[in-house]
């Protein structure tokens, strides 16, 4: 049993409220820079919609992640040592600008200093990498809300098993739902971007899991880009390097929340540690499709268990790891109440950033009924509608039920279970029993029968219904962080200030931009 501490993640969905809060702290600290203006290390996305890089989960396009062969292992589905060679001068697999955007400004002083004339001076966009006027046609979140076109939506990867009868039903104007999706680095515990670096710039840290990219041994290879199927790896035009989520390391070692979790309005962010066995790694990667959760869950070890804290001290974790990882909400989230997923397990990259699936919108559904003796009664300038439907909100309570859900389960089953339905069905129980439970705790109107029927059904007891609503809805900020202290005794970061070099080639260098290898 190798011991080793990751931190990790938990993105509660039902909580986002669409902000971008977060996305704009991590771009004002790590992204306003000259060859980083595309990047977004966090976005938020709508979903059902293509997301960002458009379509980036379509590996069928970018051959990301990894692929199971016949023979029961795993290899890099678009880059590794025999394509990577063929293609190491061209990278077939590489989204292009387009794929993202083109980033702009505005000509802002053409509004003060244009002279004077008949018509209102306007500021032209311009394109900040070749500074020529552009027409923009796309942005880092062109289709937030559902907005942009009906195509963006229609084009989501993950509706290519649902029928067209169902899509139909979801786009209906009645019936359109959407949620948010945030996206961040998953600091893998089987990251492809590692494996397929042509250069070994990208390394994992041992002492706590965070994927980094050496500037300085980055040669632009930009097989990472490639490799990563969640698209999280991003090429600096002008630096000539490889770049990417940070998970703002020099704030977790100072014992700071990173800035998109600091930051977060709807307070959806948890970080803690979790302890896995590293040597099951490959097998957990390795598994059926049908079994890829239950293998990735299964490395992740008890930090109460008596060998697993003995093997980690053998392996150089220090005890106020340890100690975080007992008390880490992660931990409770994912293992203790299994109510947390990965973002398409099926990449088998075995992320460390976890979702709870969104229950809402579950309170109504519209379905056919004849309208026309309604219509009769109605005032003759009133809006008669066309269609016989009618948005049924009744219940035999207040809750409604998981059959009105207006998101097929296939379409949820898809972001997170690798399409196993019945995963999301248990989430969802467990999501709504916390709910009816706690409204019969403060208002009373639900009877005890029904609450205890809906936490057997969930398998759950009251006393932990209690705990996932306390650490849902009322947590403080030291429990839903629990970062260890550092020990990186003689990290460079501990001595001396990073935000001095901050826009150069990397972190840490005390030497002009200069591209070239």
């Amino acid at each position: 049993m190798d011991v080793r501490s990751q931190i990790a993640m938990v993105f509660h969905l039902d909580k986002c409220i669409g902000c971008h809060t977060c996305s704009i702290a991590c771009k004002n600290i790590w992204t306003d820079r000259k060859g980083a203006e595309y990047m977004w290390w966090n976005n938020v996305e709508t979903k059902p919609g293509t997301g960002y890089p458009t379509k980036w989960e379509d590996q069928g396009i970018y051959k990301g992640g990894w692929e199971k062969k016949r023979n029961g292992s795993i290899d890099l589905k678009g880059a590794g040592k025999r394509r990577g060679l063929t293609n190491i001068f061209y990278n077939p697999n590489l989204p292009v600008i387009d794929d993202y955007y083109e980033p702009f400004t505005y000509k802002y002083l053409d509004l003060i200093e244009s002279p004077e004339g008949e018509d209102q001076p306007t500021a032209r966009p311009v394109s900040l990498i070749t500074g020529e006027p552009i027409d923009i046609k796309m942005g880092p979140n062109w289709d937030d809300d559902l907005s942009g076109t009906p195509d963006y939506a229609r084009n989501d990867p993950n509706l290519h098993n649902i029928s067209e009868e169902e899509k139909e039903v979801m786009f209906q104007l009645e019936k359109m739902a959407l949620f948010y999706l945030p996206r961040i680095c998953n600091h893998c515990l089987n990251p492809a971007c590692v494996a397929s670096c042509p250069s070994g710039a990208i390394y994992k840290r041992g002492e706590d899991g965070v994927v980094l990219i050496n500037q300085e041994v980055c040669r632009a290879w930009r097989m990472c880009v490639t490799a990563c199927p969640y698209k999280k790896s991003y090429y600096n035009w002008h630096t000539g390097k490889s770049e990417k989520c940070i998970l703002c390391y020099p704030r977790i070692e100072a014992g700071l929340a990173p800035a998109c979790m600091h930051s977060c309005v709807g307070r959806i962010r948890y970080l803690g540690v979790l302890l896995y066995d590293a040597s099951r790694i490959e097998e957990a990667a390795s598994a059926d499709d049908n079994n890829l959760i239950n293998s990735q869950l299964d490395i992740i070890l008890d930090p109460f268990d008596e060998q697993v804290i003995k093997a980690a001290k053998k392996n150089g974790v220090a005890d106020s790891t340890i100690h975080s990882a007992q008390n880490s909400p992660i931990y409770k989230f994912v293992k203790e109440w299994k109510l947390a997923l990965p973002l398409h397990p099926e990449f088998r990259t075995l992320p460390m950033l976890f979702y709870v699936p969104p229950l809402l919108p579950v309170m109504a559904t519209v379905k056919k009924t004849d309208n026309s003796e309604q219509q009769d009664k109605m005032h003759p300038i009133a809006k008669k509608w066309e269609d016989n439907w009618l948005y049924d909100t009744s219940t035999k309570e207040l809750w409604g039920t998981l059959d009105q859900i207006r998101f097929p389960l296939k379409y949820i089953a898809n972001l997170f279970s690798a399409g196993d339905e019945e995963l999301i069905k248990e989430k969802w129980k467990k999501l709504m029993a916390v709910r009816i439970h706690r409204r019969k705790v403060t208002v009373g109107d639900i009877s005890d029968e029904k609450v205890e029927e809906t936490l057997k059904d969930a398998g759950m007891t009251a006393e932990e219904a209690d705990a996932i609503y306390a650490l849902t809805s009322l947590p403080k900020f030291e429990e839903r962080f629990v970062i260890p202290a550092a020990h990186r005794e003689q990290a460079i970061e501990m001595m001396d200030f990073t935000g001095d070099t901050k826009g150069d080639a990397g972190f840490g260098f005390k030497k002009p931009v200069q591209r070239g290898i």
